[in-house]
């Protein structure tokens, strides 16, 4: 199969097309023929482990790896159809088209992946595009996982910071769903967008700080690391919660402080993925009440210029990376 892979971190040009073997399913294993992943600000950070505070840097070397990637396929999200279903499994059968993440296991930047049937995995909405389906789990997932930490409820009132990301685009739409009321602060040019993602009051950062708006916020939500808690409490109520999805070791000091010392909380962490997220967002998408945001679609081939667009920090939504499969490419 056809995969990009890196033996080295660093720059986009680390990212090479190779033909490596097909992977074959464990009994409790569905291989799924992939037709369209994604390249995060994860995947960017993973590759040359750059603009990653030194602390976590050093503190994921272990995982990801000192001296070379540990795992040289990046990717973690992925929809595509089930090609081959492990001797155990029972929830999947061949061509079910499905949609999915891996987590830090990543792996989806190739033509074939194999995942645990129980897994982060599910069956696509019916009629949702490849694209768009590949496009739905970083962000979502990644949302959902904060939203909870936060404990949402309907009636709160919501800043989403870094709204028209792939997590922040995830997260107006969640809210919404979850009956909260929405503000979302990005840059003019992304107004409108965050506006029919159904945010109900919008923040252009370059020409307001939202810190000096007049409104509280029961919860306030920084998908990008660029807030701090000593300016966001200034909007945050007296019982808020502070949620930062990018962080360093001295967050996590802080958080411990804040959470000890205030009424206020501070939530910091490392997102898991759950299954019964995944559903409860495509029942979501089925519903008509979320839908995916793509920026831009690059072949496979060219997934070495997705990185380079994405380094450039401002890319709104999700890129995708579409998977060719000619007659030569069969996972048999």
């Amino acid at each position: 199969m056809k995969a990009i892979t890196h033996t080295r971190f660093g720059g986009p040009d680390v990212l090479h097309l190779v033909d490596i073997p097909t992977p074959e399913p464990t009994p409790d294993q569905v291989r799924v023929k992939i037709h369209a992943s994604t390249v995060t600000s994860g995947d960017v950070k993973m590759r040359g482990f750059e603009n990653i505070p030194w602390t976590m840097a050093l503190l994921a070397r272990p995982m990801f790896g000192f001296f070379k990637p540990r795992q040289p396929i990046l990717g973690v999200a992925f929809a595509g159809e089930i090609d081959t279903v492990g001797q155990d499994v029972d929830s999947f059968t061949v061509g079910d088209r499905v949609f999915g993440i891996t987590g830090m296991n990543m792996g989806t930047n190739a033509q074939f992946i194999c995942v645990p049937a129980t897994s982060s995995i599910s069956t696509m909405p019916a009629n949702l595009p490849f694209n768009d389906a590949a496009a739905i789990p970083f962000g979502s997932l990644t949302a959902m996982h904060f939203l909870k930490a936060g404990k949402i409820k309907q009636g709160d009132h919501v800043l989403i910071y870094g709204a028209s990301g792939a997590v922040g685009v995830a997260a107006i739409q969640l809210a919404k769903n979850l009956g909260a009321t929405v503000t979302g602060v990005c840059s003019s040019k992304n107004l409108s967008l965050v506006q029919s993602l159904g945010a109900d009051h919008v923040i252009d950062y370059t020409q307001t700080d939202f810190a000096q708006n007049s409104q509280t916020y029961d919860i306030v939500f920084d998908t990008v690391g660029k807030t701090t808690f000593g300016k966001t409490k200034r909007v945050l109520a007296a019982k808020g919660r502070y949620l930062l999805t990018a962080f360093a070791i001295r967050h996590l000091f802080q958080m411990g402080l804040v959470n000890l010392l205030s009424k206020r909380r501070m939530v910091c962490s490392v997102s898991t993925d759950s299954r019964d997220d995944l559903q409860q967002v495509k029942a979501m998408i089925e519903a008509g009440t979320y839908r995916a945001v793509i920026d831009r679609c690059y072949p496979l081939e060219e997934t070495a210029e997705a990185h380079r667009y994405v380094d450039g920090g401002h890319k709104v939504g999700s890129v995708v990376l579409t998977v060719a499969h000619g007659p030569g490419d069969s996972g048999d």
